[in-house]
């Protein structure tokens, strides 16, 4: 049973920089692929980025392309998520999620129960 547990949140201000993180423990992180879902209040949840368990294929949301950018280490189990230039719609709960040996790009469409691991998330509050 692989765990997953993110960290990085905080109040932030606009314009600011951010890198989240997303350890991973128990588990094998290098068959996975792996995610970042965001949840702002009043909305759906947002498909943010996935990448393959290589690291060697990323994917976007097609409205978030150019502002976020996903990478993983497998020598320390952790995925990450960068955002350069944080504006205050980037205000949400930020969720990893694991599915083992999944379509990079089918990751966005993949319902919440079909995932194999999901973290609490963490929140990121942006400060205009």
């Amino acid at each position: 049973q692989m765990q997953l547990h993110e960290s990085g949140g905080g109040l932030v201000q606009a314009g600011d920089s951010l890198r989240l993180s997303c350890v991973a423990s128990g588990g094998t992180f290098g068959i996975y692929t792996m995610g970042w879902f965001r949840h702002a209040p009043g909305k759906e949840r947002e498909f943010v980025a996935a990448i393959s368990w290589t690291g060697d294929v990323s994917y976007y949301a097609d409205s978030l392309k150019g502002r976020f950018t996903i990478s993983r280490d497998n020598t320390k189990n952790t995925l990450y998520l960068q955002r350069d230039t944080l504006e205050s719609e980037d205000t949400a709960r930020y969720y990893c999620a694991a599915k083992k040996y999944y379509n990079v790009q089918n990751m966005a469409d993949l319902p919440p129960g079909a995932m194999d691991y999901w973290g609490p998330g963490t929140l990121v509050t942006v400060s205009s």
